[in-house]
């Protein structure tokens, strides 16, 4: 059946509520989107994440009375669009969108209800389900091809943040020995234990809330795709996780925050210069 979409532009203090009345007006579904197109990364447990200039999205039956929901809504004091979508499988939509995708010189990867396009190559086959992690953004796509990079024969992996498993899968599919994937959401751990199934590397996985890590865990290689505001503020944490000698990659950095992120960790690591890909950045280095 064909849908009517409302997109209201408010703030994040008003986005809750606008929200409601969208679902007290007969909106079938309600998201909310950053106004500037920010990446969704996973939110705390119970949080709502939001930001500073956010779209409500309201989706309604076509046979609405758009004059009647303007005035229902008071529209007028927003700025608002209203657009007329056609019938489709959105599922179907986004899984035919979703293509393969390689990074470096050896890793794939690929959804898994497409064939891979190198049999021979290192192919992760993804669901990426609940938890953030495809590998079409950048930060993801950073830390994919620094651990392409790597020589991970027989070392030990931590995945801080692990979301979907997609950087844990590929660092085993690349010849780490061992992978410990770390989140502070259920539904990360989930995907990562499904997603692991599916690449027949489970046994290799082990998955720990970030409140459950044990104690005196370390690596050789410790990658963390998350936002900057965390890392600084877990960078003992991080940092402490990393042996001596060992590898560190970073990212969900914004060029703007990378010189700050970069000045928290120079203390334990000899760090490499700023990568930067569509003003999102990675930081590495070795510990000291």
């Amino acid at each position: 059946m064909p849908w009517i979409q409302l997109r209201i532009n408010t703030t994040n203090d008003l986005a809750e509520s606008i929200s409601e009345q969208l679902e007290e007006s007969g909106a079938v579904s309600v998201t909310f989107q950053d106004t500037y197109d920010t990446p969704v990364f996973e939110p705390l447990p119970g949080e709502t994440k939001l930001w500073g200039n956010t779209d409500v999205v309201g989706l309604y039956d076509a046979q609405t009375d758009i004059e009647e929901l303007k005035a229902i809504l008071n529209l007028a004091q927003f700025s608002y669009k209203i657009e007329q979508l056609e019938d489709k499988d959105w599922e179907r939509e986004w899984m035919d969108n979703f293509h393969p995708m390689q990074f470096g010189k050896r890793l794939w990867i690929c959804p898994s209800w497409r064939e891979v396009p190198d049999v021979n190559a290192v192919n992760v086959m993804l669901d990426p389900g609940l938890a953030f992690g495809t590998g079409t953004h950048p930060t993801t796509a950073l830390c994919l091809t620094w651990l392409d990079s790597l020589d991970l024969t027989d070392k030990i992996v931590i995945d801080y943040g692990c979301g979907s498993g997609i950087l844990a899968i590929a660092a085993l599919k690349l010849g780490a020995k061992r992978v410990i994937g770390i989140d502070i959401d259920p539904q990360a751990i989930q995907a990562s234990r499904d997603n692991a199934m599916r690449n027949n590397v489970s046994e290799q996985l082990e998955l720990y809330l970030a409140k459950d890590i044990p104690d005196n865990l370390q690596a050789d290689v410790v990658v963390a795709n998350i936002l900057a505001g965390p890392l600084k503020e877990l960078e003992p944490n991080i940092s402490k996780l990393v042996k001596s000698s060992g590898n560190l990659g970073l990212s969900g950095i914004l060029e703007s925050q990378s010189q700050s992120v970069y000045d928290h960790y120079q203390t334990h690591f000899e760090l490499d210069p700023i990568v930067e890909q569509e003003e999102w950045c990675r930081i590495t280095g070795k510990k000291k």
